[in-house]
């Protein structure tokens, strides 16, 4: 045999292979985005003056209008550890696809060797041909290949279940972001809130001094009992009892910020302790409309994504219930002696298929097809699942929003009239015609009211942050 006709024997080897491949077939069944069994359209209760149905705000935290806190979104998109463990498991998912996807290509090996021997001279196989009376040489160089015909498709399903699951990695990191921005956003708006209660509670303590002095000359001018000064000074130290407590609170709320901006405890500290007013949206919400909720929410494309690789996985198992087909192929050059390496009397070449038939197995195949037909069963139900929830956090969200701001209003109602009863009362009690004992319930009212405000406040601010997350909005920007 020539050297050409070699070639050609190559050659066709090489495009048997290639028709092989395209006359093959795809097993298992191919993946269909599953219906979301969302409606149309939100529920008509929803408040329009608190919602609309524009575009979901990407950057929906600038919708506060609060510098503050969007300058500690960005240092935590930038920073955050979570967040950055998160993209190396994307890039970890990455990697495994293009590992799996590598076996679309064959396998091309190359290398050099050299052994020093002595065949034995009583032995079957005397290579060297010198009966084993000297030692001799063997230089080696080649190509080696292999190849997987991929008749039945199993390689492209275990691509399609890698793609997915890199999907599934990006999902992830995305409700990673996702969560961080609702919390840096919570814990801010807890700060603030927290903040105007020590304000409130400051104020209310300035009111309690002045109570306690006034009592205090009225007692000595004998219109006064012990009894005002008593209930004065309790009504003081209470409410000062209130300051440590909404002090701490404050520090381990600004520790979490900077935790979460990836810095020490108290570093954040000179640029929040600066009181501000608790953020506050002045607009309605854009919910977008329900069939959008499972294109932006990152736990119903991961759900989507499990469903896509648990499917291909069906026919990762079918595939194994037929022959496969491996192609390899090696040439290169053999000599005794190094200058002899290259001519074309040491080349040497093998080319040929191998068929593996499963004959067999002990019931391991149809084994691993059920499990991977269970395994893609439950990936749909938890995508319901996941689905159904999504809409319950809408909902919860919506109706929480509401409530909030319809709190807020009667609290600000109470707040103004125990202002006014409070004016009243100390009026009263100055004139001689009330006792203490009525200024000091008026006035611990009106501390309860103002403290409930402020927390309805933060609660309104919360709600909404809530209802952004419940709406997969902000992702898109990581």
């Amino acid at each position: 045999m020539n050297r050409q006709q070699k070639i050609n024997i190559a050659a066709k080897t090489i495009a048997m292979a290639g028709l092989l491949t395209l006359g093959g077939c795809m097993v298992g069944p191919d993946f269909k985005q599953p219906e979301s069994g969302l409606p149309q359209t939100w529920q008509d209760q929803y408040s329009k003056r608190l919602m609309n149905e524009g575009q979901v705000a990407n950057k929906w935290w600038e919708q506060f209008h609060d510098p503050v806190l969007s300058q500690l979104i960005n240092q935590v998109s930038t920073s955050n550890l979570d967040l950055k463990m998160a993209a190396e498991r994307l890039s970890q998912s990455k990697a495994i696809f293009q590992s799996v996807a590598s076996e679309r290509l064959p396998s091309v090996d190359g290398g050099v060797s050299y052994n020093r021997g002595r065949s034995s001279q009583k032995g079957l196989a005397d290579i060297a041909g010198l009966d084993g009376k000297s030692n001799f040489n063997v230089w080696d160089t080649g190509i080696d290949s292999t190849w997987e015909v991929d008749l039945w498709g199993r390689v492209k399903r275990a691509v399609e279940a890698a793609d997915a699951k890199v999907t599934v990695a990006e999902s992830d990191r995305q409700a990673v972001y996702l969560s961080l921005m609702a919390e840096t956003a919570s814990h801010y708006i807890r700060l603030r809130g927290i903040q105007e209660l020590l304000e409130v509670t400051q104020q209310n303590l300035d009111t309690a001094n002045k109570a306690v002095n006034l009592t205090q000359i009225k007692f000595e001018q004998g219109v006064a009992t012990d009894l005002d000064v008593s209930e004065a000074s309790a009504l003081q130290a209470s409410i000062q009892a209130r300051i440590p407590s909404l002090e701490q609170q404050a520090s381990e709320t600004m520790n979490a910020l900077s935790l979460l901006t990836a810095q020490p405890p108290s570093s954040l500290n000179k640029t929040l302790t600066h009181r501000s007013k608790i953020p506050s949206l002045d607009s309605t919400i854009a919910m977008g409309v329900p069939s959008e909720l499972a294109q932006r929410r990152p736990d119903i494309r991961r759900a989507e994504a499990q469903l896509h690789a648990a499917t291909a996985s069906i026919g990762i198992a079918e595939a194994n219930f037929y022959p496969s087909i491996t192609l390899s192929g090696s040439m290169g050059f053999q000599a005794n002696q190094l200058s002899d390496l290259g001519s074309w009397s040491t080349h040497r070449f093998a080319f040929g298929p191998s068929v593996n038939i499963p004959i067999f197995e002990g019931g391991r195949l149809k084994a691993m097809l059920e499990l991977s037909e269970g395994q893609q069963k439950e990936a749909a139900l938890a995508y319901q699942k996941t689905v159904l929830s999504a809409w319950h956090e809408v909902d919860d969200a919506v109706l929480g929003l509401e409530n909030q701001q319809k709190r807020e209003r009667h609290l600000e109602e109470a707040v103004a009239q125990s202002r006014k009863a409070l004016a009243s009362a100390q009026s009263q009690y100055k004139q001689g015609t009330s006792d203490y004992l009525n200024v000091l319930s008026v006035q611990n009212s009106l501390l309860a009211n103002e403290l409930d405000l402020a927390t309805s406040k933060a609660s309104k601010s919360l709600a909404a942050v809530r209802l952004y997350k419940a709406l997969g909005g902000g992702w898109k920007d990581s």
